[in-house]
Parts: structure tokens; sequence; C-alpha cells
């Protein structure tokens, strides 16, 4: 692969833009910490729609979609795709709860909705766990696949790699703070998207491919591009659409795709305008990430396996790869070796855009949490805005430092996908829940996140996990996920009822600031009426039951979009036009029920 001066030119001048609106916002984002991590919640839907989707755009991103493509083919994807259902109902039900909420991050939710000892315990507790462990491991499956593409496309060590994208990035990011990220966040994303679409249409377009027709028809191929997995083989339906359909979407905190909303969705839900803008926010993204964005990845896998059809391919054409980082993940980079002069230089620098953007907003969420939820709340309760900030600032710092360490240890992508997953399986029913019913209180979620945790550390054991599941266990593989679930479950409702409920000031409190309605709460509207307490704001009907119907009209109009895209790229129209026409009624009736859902804003 020959890189020019060209390329340097795009990928230079990419670099210099990014420091530069760094620089140019440091200003105002150094005024004070609500500046730095939120840009004074004054910040419009559409510019935090893109920011949430170039966020996702992550390096990991396309080898992921890669590695799961080529081992259990397009349908593997249902795996992620499943998470369009918490994503809207994040959307049409939690955002403008978690606007109307105020709080600076998801973590001070839990001192607003609980109480005592236990509620400053699990604040503690998660600004670490999720700030630092569950956050750097996420940053290290990010810096990882820079690391394969580094290289795969430059021929750096993994050292080259980490310290020259990981200087720029946590430059920009510490010194613009949360405003930074978002206006780098738009450039980022048209350069990420207009790479991923130009790699895909010239490399499906090789003469070694043969353009799409008789990449489809490839023997290679063939097998893996259907939409939805072979309803004959009763373990791959059930482990690639069954269960991420029917019980993976909200029981798992993953993070993009928190049940009820959070992380660094969360956050932007906090900086938007007004909760009407957050509504918008987190629907534009969600349309953009699912249904648009995904084709141009599986393309690029789909024609890897024409050109590398295994692992033994890929090493010989790369020998310079260490067997530890040798994983099906690495096709994608090794696709765009092949790439022409100027298109190659646009593709690099939207690999770096994605690897930038995913990190800066992880850095600048993870060092949130450190800030509010840590060093405020526990070391430094009269610390000065100037203070937070510098703590903020230091804090990136160390997150970038401790991630770029880890990635240097791990093999793949999807080692780590499966580990996150898993790691947080059956705590994702109390984060939907706890909105909506009173009894749930600090214990249940400390159950949660304690259970969920020690049952998949277990499951890593070879001898338990060979006993309980897989082909001589008492289970099938497929059922490791849910097992964990139903654990997790059983333990957090069973605490629940043996623990007292939160005091009674504190669920009025929160009830009278969120209004989240509902059967749930009605032993405490009930209470306080008797006392003379009116906890309710209006007498508007409640919207759930409006944003269950929009959320569902919703997935149909987003899947019909994807798929119908997928097929018209097949050339099936006799099931594209269907589904095309299936999108536009989704979306109109989709528009006649939003009203109930728009909030009244002064």
């Amino acid at each position: 692969m020959q890189i020019t001066n060209l390329d340097w030119l795009i990928i230079f001048l990419f670099f210099a833009i990014s420091l530069g609106i760094g620089i140019y916002v440091s200003k105002s984002s150094g005024k004070s910490a609500n500046e730095y991590f939120l840009s004074g919640r004054s910040m419009p839907w559409w510019l935090l729609g893109l920011s949430m989707v170039a966020t996702t755009f992550s390096t990991d991103t396309p080898n992921l979609v890669t590695d799961i493509v080529r081992s259990n083919g397009v349908s593997g994807n249902w795996i992620w795709w499943a998470f369009l259902i918490t994503g809207l109902l994040t959307v049409f039900v939690y955002a403008k709860l978690w606007r109307k909420s105020n709080v600076s991050t998801d973590l001070e939710f839990y001192e607003l909705r609980y109480g005592g000892k236990p509620a400053r315990f699990l604040r503690k507790f998660r600004a670490i766990y999720l700030g630092i462990i569950f956050n750097v491991i996420t940053m290290s499956a990010v810096t990882l696949a820079a690391i394969k593409i580094g290289g795969i496309m430059l021929g750096l060590e993994p050292w080259q790699t980490v310290i020259t994208a990981g200087l720029v990035t946590v430059t920009f990011s510490a010194i613009g703070g949360f405003k930074g990220v978002v206006y780098t966040d738009v450039i980022l994303f048209f350069v990420a998207m207009g790479g991923a679409i130009g790699a895909a249409f010239y490399l499906v377009n090789l003469p070694e491919v043969g353009g799409i027709e008789a990449l489809l028809s490839n023997e290679n191929v063939s097998g893996k591009i259907s939409i939805l997995p072979d309803f004959s083989d009763t373990n791959a339906l059930i482990a690639l659409l069954i269960i991420p359909l029917a019980v993976q979407w909200w029981s798992s905190w993953y993070p993009g795709a928190e049940p009820g909303g959070g992380g660094y969705i969360a956050q932007r839900m906090f900086a938007a305008k007004n909760e009407n803008h957050a509504i918008g926010a987190t629907f534009f993204f969600n349309i953009m990430h699912y249904a648009l964005r995904p084709w141009p990845w599986i393309l690029v896998a789909l024609a890897s396996l024409v050109i590398f059809p295994d692992l033994d391919s890929i090493q010989q054409a790369f020998p310079n790869i260490t067997e530890d980082k040798l994983g099906n993940d690495l096709a994608y980079p090794a696709m765009l070796t092949k790439l022409p002069t100027g298109l190659l230089g646009l593709v690099l620098a939207s690999l770096i855009s994605a690897y930038m953007s995913t990190i800066s907003t992880q850095l600048n969420w993870g060092s949130s949490y450190i800030v509010y939820d840590f060093y405020q709340t526990q070391i430094n309760p009269s610390a000065s805005q100037k203070q937070l900030v510098a703590v903020g600032r230091i804090s990136t710092v160390l997150l970038m430092v401790l991630s770029t360490l880890l990635a240097l240890l791990l093999q793949n992508a999807m080692q780590l996908f499966n580990l996150l997953l898993v790691f947080g399986a059956g705590t994702g029913l109390i984060f939907i829940l706890r909105w909506f019913w009173w009894r749930i209180n600090a214990w249940s979620e400390i159950t949660a996140m304690v259970a969920s945790g020690l049952i998949s550390l277990t499951l890593t054991i070879p001898s338990i996990k060979a006993t309980l599941f897989g082909l001589e266990g008492i289970m099938p593989g497929w059922a490791e996920f849910p097992f964990v679930v139903a654990v997790t479950t059983i333990l957090w409702l069973l605490i629940t009822f043996i623990t007292p409920s939160e005091d009674e000031s504190v669920l009025r409190a929160f009830y009278k600031k969120t209004q989240p309605g509902g059967p749930g709460w009605a032993k405490i509207i009930d209470k306080a009426q008797k006392d003379g307490v009116e906890l309710l704001d209006d007498n508007k009907t409640w919207s759930v039951p409006a944003g269950i119907v929009a959320m569902l009209l919703g997935c149909s109009m987003i899947y019909s979009i994807m798929f119908c895209t997928g097929y018209f790229i097949y050339g099936n129209l006799r099931l594209a036009f269907p589904l095309f026409a299936l999108a536009i009624v989704s979306g109109y009736l989709l528009i006649k029920i939003w009203g109930k859902i728009k909030v009244n804003v002064l």
C-alpha cells in the first residue's frame, strides 16, 4: 500500500482542524464544570444527534461488524440491531424524564431516586465502576482497533499508534471539554460517513470482487447474505435472533444502548435546551445509527470473504501482524489497504475521526463521573469551578493512559463485546422500572450489579462453563446469557421485597420533580394526598402508553428502512418496495402520535 503526500495532507488537515476547534472553545469550556461537561445545557437537537452518531461510529465498530459477518453472516448483526428497541424506548419514554431531572450525570440520579448510605455508596461505586473500569475497557476496545488499523495500513507498532492518535485526542478533549467534543463530532460525522461509503463502493467493484452481483453469488459469500438467520437451524435462530429480541435488549446494560438511557447518551440529553430537544436528538441518532450506517461496513465485510477467505490468508498478506492480534476483525483494515490515493487518505482520516470521536466522548463522560460523582461528593464538596475543571482535565489524561495500556493486552473486538454484554446481563430491567415502580430501592441495584458481575466472572472458569453450557453441558450454549439474566433478576427482586423501601420523603421529592406517572406510583400518590400533599403538577394523561406505541412505530419505520436499503443493494426489489411502503406508513403514524409525547415548553 502506497500512502502519498495527498493522503498525508488530508490526514494532517483533519488533525489540525480538530485541534483548532478544541483550542477555540477552550476558554468558554473552562468557565465552569457545567460548561466543561454540559456546555451550559444549551445544545440544539441536531447538533447533539450528530454527535451521538459520530460517537458510536468508533474505530472498532466496522471491525466488529466485519467479525460478525465473517463469523455468523449478515444476520449475526441482530446481536446489536436489537438494541434499537432500547434506543427508541429511551427516545419516547425516558429522554424527557432525564432532561426534567436536571441532574449533571446519570449517577446523580441515585441520590435523587434513593436515599441514605446505600444511595451514596451506589453513586460512588458506580462512578469508579463505570467512569474508570467499564470506561477504560470500552476505550481499550476502540484503541485495539486503532492498533490493528495502524499495523496493517501504516505498518506502525502498537505503541506508535496509541501515542500518535492518543496524544491529539486527549489534547483537544482535555482543553475543549464537552463543547469541543460536540463541535468536532459534526466534522467527524461527515468525514466518517464519506470515508465508509467511498470505501464500500470502491472495494465492492475491485476486479477480484467483480461488483455487487458477482459478490453476492460468490461461494464464500452467498451463504452469509441473509438478513434473517436460517429458521431450520434452531441453535442459530435462538442465539442470533430470538435472544436478542426477546431478552437482550431490555436486560443488558451496554454502552450507548443502556435500558432507560444512561452514559454518554444521557450526558447529551442533559446538555439539550429542553425535553423536546432531548427527544429529537436521540430519535435522530437512532435513525442514523441503525437505518443508514451499517450497510457500507457489511458490504466491505462480505467483499473481504472473497479477498481474504480465512485467517491464514490475512496472516500471509500481513506477516508483521502477531498471532495475538490475529482475528476476523482484521479483515476490515486489510481491505482498506487496496484503496487508491486520495480515497485512502479520506478513509484513513475517517477512521482516525471515528477513533477520536468515540475516545473524546468516553473521556469527557468518564471524567464527569469522577468529578461530579466522586471528587465533588466524596473528597472536596466545596471545590471551586476552576478546581472541578482542573480535576476533569487531569482525569481525562489518566483515563487515556489506562485504556491504552489495556489495549496492548487484548486480541479482538468480539472478545470485548461479549464480555461487556454478559457482564451487564440482568441489570437492564431495573433501569427500566426504577422510574415507574416506587418499591425498587438502592439495594435492588446493588444486588443486580454484584450478582451479574460475579455470575459472569464465574462463567469465565472453563470447568464451570463446560459443565453448564455447550455440547456436553446441562444447557445448550445459547442459554448462557438468559441464565445470567434469570438468576440476576430473581436475586434483585428477592432483595427488593426483603429490604425496606426508600423513605417516603425521598420518593415524594423524586415524583414531584420528574412526574413519571403510572400505576407503579399509585400508593405513594394516594398516601400523599391523604396527608394533604399534592404530587401531581397537572392532570395530563400518562404519556408512557403513547410512548410505547411510538417506540413500536419507530422500530417498524427504522427496521423497514434498514432492510429496504439492504434489499435494494441486493437487487431484490420484490421485497425492497413493500418495505419502503411500510416505512412511509409507519413514519406517518409516528408523526400523528408524536403530539401526545411532545412537551409544551414556554
